[in-house]
């Protein structure tokens, strides 16, 4: 098996729901860790994390927060809405009714204009992907979606989930149509453990689109913001020798983004071994499914035979998949404790490893002029 290439998944290790149904608690899923300096895999229960990175090490995490996105319009449609656009309008995946779920709309082109409840009408003003489109709503979009909304719901789900299950402790900004699930295990008290031992934790935000893509298809362009405090603790972490530990794949995306151009707007970068890696070292993540773009950022992470002994290991670990399921600890090449003696002191007298850690590349964001 290939990373990269196709596996099979089986339905078992499917998420059917979130933790707590199956009697944990939110932070009780389990979680691999690769080791890139080691080569090894080994196997943790996610509490674990605070004990696993170092003092110094930066946790970046997204603060957006999921929207009730999918709107039933009749017996025969459902809309995903996804993206919000600068002009106002939206990208949205037209859909059908199957089960309990829906699926993909198909070749045959969606009617132009979709009655949704609450006498509101959508018109779709043209194709924007495969299958997303652009698309007007006659009311504002994200109040309206607050009222008629449910979360996007996919086959494996085994019930109807209540909005608050798709949220992190971490969300603030509501705009995402799927959340940002690799912070889902994520509890108070390992947020506080966390802080105790010495990591620092700061945020972005990335408003996820559906994530129902076909394979092998990029993401498309979302909205992201870095703040300059963030891009500020980005750079200095690196340059004292500490690591940038980005929780998802949207935070790499964000952050890779402003390491190149602004710290905030539309992203359409797509994160892969040739882009190379400007701003973050290690990645918690959840498990990816067969032949995603996902897999491919991975790639710039470890190399493919380390990723292809990780996912053996997830799949003959009976690991659970998707965003209800275990995540994935990716930690870098780098190592050892910081940098930064106990005087504030660096250089001269430092062990041989610091001095080299030290002179790692930094992002150079770009700073954003705020008007008063």
């Amino acid at each position: 098996m290939t990373v990269t290439a196709d596996f099979t998944l089986p339905a078992e290790l499917e998420a059917q729901g979130p933790p707590e149904a199956r009697g944990l608690p939110r932070d009780g899923v389990r979680m691999l860790v690769s080791r890139a300096a080691s080569g090894t895999v080994a196997h943790h229960e996610f509490t674990d994390l605070p004990g696993l990175l170092l003092p110094g090490d930066l946790l970046v995490v997204n603060t957006s927060r999921t929207l009730p996105a999918a709107v039933r319009a009749s017996a025969d449609r459902v809309v995903h809405f996804s993206t919000g656009l600068p002009d106002g309008s939206w990208l949205v995946e037209p859909r059908i009714p199957a089960g309990k779920s829906s699926i993909p709309n198909g070749p045959v082109p969606p009617p132009r204009t979709i009655a949704l409840p609450g006498s509101v009408v959508l018109t779709l003003t043209g194709p924007a992907t495969a299958r997303l489109w652009r698309a007007r709503l006659s009311a504002a979009v994200v109040p309206y979606l607050l009222r008629h909304g449910k979360p996007v719901r996919y086959s494996y789900a085994a019930q109807a989930w209540p909005l608050e299950a798709y949220q992190t402790v971490f969300g603030r900004q509501l705009g995402s149509a799927e959340m940002p699930s690799a912070a889902r295990p994520f509890s108070h008290a390992v947020v506080t453990d966390l802080v105790a031992r010495g990591v620092t934790i700061a945020p972005i935000t990335l408003h996820c689109g559906v994530s129902s893509l076909e394979a092998d298809e990029d993401p498309y362009p979302e909205q992201y913001d870095v703040p300059p405090s963030t891009a500020r603790l980005v750079d200095l972490t690196r340059r004292s020798g500490g690591r940038v530990i980005a929780v998802g794949t949207t935070v790499v995306r964000a952050l890779e983004t402003a390491a190149r151009g602004p710290q905030a707007g539309w992203t359409s970068l797509v994160v892969t071994p040739e882009t190379s890696l400007q701003a973050v070292d290690g990645l918690l993540t959840g498990l990816h499914e067969p032949r995603s773009s996902h897999l491919r950022l991975l790639a710039a992470f470890h190399d493919s035979s380390l990723l292809t002994a990780s996912y053996e290991a997830a799949l003959s670990g009976g690991y659970l998949w998707h965003e209800f399921g275990d995540v994935h600890l990716m930690l870098p090449l780098g190592g050892g404790p910081p940098c930064i003696q106990a005087d504030g002191t660096g250089g001269a007298g430092l062990p041989s490893h610091c001095v080299a850690r030290t002179r790692r590349p930094s992002p150079r964001f770009r700073r954003r002029v705020r008007s008063r």
